[in-house]
């Protein structure tokens, strides 16, 4: 069974999407993990973040359902909140030691990233020899099935992983048709612990890519499509996710609109604040999750960028329920208490060179015809205050 995303899914559907994932959404499709994922291999190494997935029992479900399908597991809980290269190449070496042959991200972006860094640096020697690069098609990748736990990043779909290569305080991606997850297994009711802040972060990381699919270089027809339903989606629910209200319909249309918008990162990209804020992760003292980071840099860019793509922006507000597209996105931010500058964050004028130093990563897709380093400074600039 099919449904169209545009105007929702039935319950624990298979969603027809322009992706190479298949993606099954619905409440409770957790427990479906192991019967999903067991074509895909005998042995998983699963994994995921320190303590929540434990602490909230979705660890033991996990591993519940793929043991009654058969698959073994093997579990690596101390994925970090933005993945770092020793991390990886320690899951790695679990893996090989164990014979996985299949690995399971549960968690947030950050643990789905993990999972499938690990899972194409199988064939390599350290995941610190792919960060940055887009890799050829290879055998020796793992399949990978992503299970999210938090509405926002849209990685369950993405053909990219951020990670860190600690030795050289370099954060980027490792992109390619092998890190894209073979299944996406997307439960709306995994988001409901969230604590509130870490649901608005997520929340903008989902309205960033709706945005950004809406209005770069490479958005198509269907792009835009998708964004727009995923901001009405993010407009009539954000108040009730940044209030600690979200019943689970709100987690339900939340969840689709950040699918929508991973899967606008899948197939048209993003935009410079994405490269600008994975940036900001070469300062290694000052710890900035993703979307909050977004979140300081876009009245920024947003200055910048408008004039050169007036109707595809004009659109965005649009559908926030705006006329001015500043405004719109500054009412998202202030009402998840997303707002103030990189000072605030505690960054200083000395960080702004290294942030220019750490940017990489496709620059030709913004609607911005001329992405150099001159602008780069000048929206972080912008955004120190």
């Amino acid at each position: 069974m099919t449904s169209d995303p545009t105007t929702g899914p039935d319950v624990g559907t298979d969603l027809d999407l322009p992706v190479s994932t298949r993606v099954v959404f619905g409440r409770g499709t957790l427990d479906r993990l192991g019967r999903l994922a067991a074509p895909l291999g005998g042995h998983a190494l699963l994994v995921c973040g320190r303590s929540a997935m434990r602490r909230h029992g979705y660890l033991d479900r996990a591993v519940a359902a793929l043991t009654a399908a058969g698959v073994a597991v093997t579990v690596f809980d101390r994925a970090s909140a933005n993945p770092r290269s020793d991390e990886i190449d320690e899951a790695v070496a679990l893996a090989r030691s164990n014979s996985c042959d299949l690995v399971v991200g549960l968690g947030g972006g950050s643990a789905i990233d993990a999972a499938k860094a690990v899972a194409v640096t199988a064939g390599a020697d350290t995941v610190r020899d792919l960060i940055g690069l887009t890799l050829p098609v290879s055998g020796a990748a793992l399949p990978i099935v992503a299970v999210p736990t938090t509405s926002g990043s849209g990685s369950e779909v993405t053909k990219g992983a951020i990670v860190t290569d600690v030795v050289r305080n370099f954060k980027s991606g490792i992109r390619g048709d092998d890190v894209a997850p073979r299944i996406a297994v997307v439960d709306p009711d995994l988001t409901e612990p969230l604590p509130t802040a870490l649901a608005v972060e997520s929340g903008f990381d989902a309205l960033a890519h709706a945005v950004e699919g809406a209005v770069a270089v490479r958005a198509t027809e269907q792009s835009r499509a998708y964004s727009r339903r995923a901001l009405t989606l993010i407009r009539d629910n954000f108040p009730r996710i940044a209030g600690g209200t979200a019943d689970p319909q709100v987690r339900e249309d939340m969840a689709l609109a950040a699918l929508l918008g991973g899967v606008n990162v899948a197939t048209v990209s993003t935009c410079l604040p994405h490269r600008l804020q994975q940036a900001m992760g070469a300062v290694p003292r000052i710890e900035v999750s993703h979307g909050q980071g977004l979140a300081l840099l876009y009245p920024a860019w947003l200055r910048s960028a408008y004039p050169h793509a007036q109707d595809a922006f004009d659109a965005v507000a649009d559908a926030l329920g705006h006329r001015d597209v500043g405004r719109a996105v500054q009412s998202v931010i202030e009402t998840g208490g997303l707002g103030g500058t990189l000072a605030d964050r505690g960054f200083t004028g000395r960080d702004i060179d290294t942030f220019v130093a750490g940017i990489s990563g496709n620059l030709d897709n913004d609607p911005h015809p001329a992405v150099d380093t001159d602008l780069a400074r000048n929206l972080y600039q912008d955004s120190l205050g």
